[in-house]
């Protein structure tokens, strides 16, 4: 087995990404797919490799992503997260670069909850005058 450089978890709605880093030559595995079978858009696959193409270092490490929870956009986020906080794990040197681009903040955005008397989180029962 390789030597692992980094590892690192992204959390983004309720999806859940554990990012690590080996030394290699660019290919990226999430949940023992190809990421082009798990993700099929391209702005997904493309959001997801947002860190390495900020910080040119696409093509120079190999990243095996266990991901769960969520949807494909939460997903998504969740591995860019992952993905990047595992680059400044390896050469805290990237963080700058990183926080410049946004790629370290966790987006705390996720579903209000419904509350009683309701129809859903804030929308209430149509008003009838008669």
């Amino acid at each position: 087995m390789r030597e692992m450089l980094s590892q690192a978890v992204g959390r983004r709605k309720s999806s859940v990404a554990r990012a690590r880093l080996y030394q290699g030559t660019g290919s990226v595995v999430v949940n023992g797919r190809a990421l082009d079978e798990h993700f099929r858009t391209v702005w997904q696959r493309g959001r997801g490799m947002e860190p390495l193409r900020t910080v040119n270092l696409e093509g120079h490490y190999d990243i095996h992503v266990n991901v769960e929870g969520g949807g494909t956009t939460g997903q998504a986020d969740a591995v860019r997260l992952a993905i990047a906080r595992a680059l400044v794990g390896r050469d805290p040197e990237l963080r700058r670069s990183l926080k410049k681009a946004g790629l370290l903040t966790r987006d705390a955005r996720a579903v209000e909850s419904k509350k009683y008397g309701l129809k859903k989180a804030r929308r209430a029962e149509q008003y009838t005058k008669r």
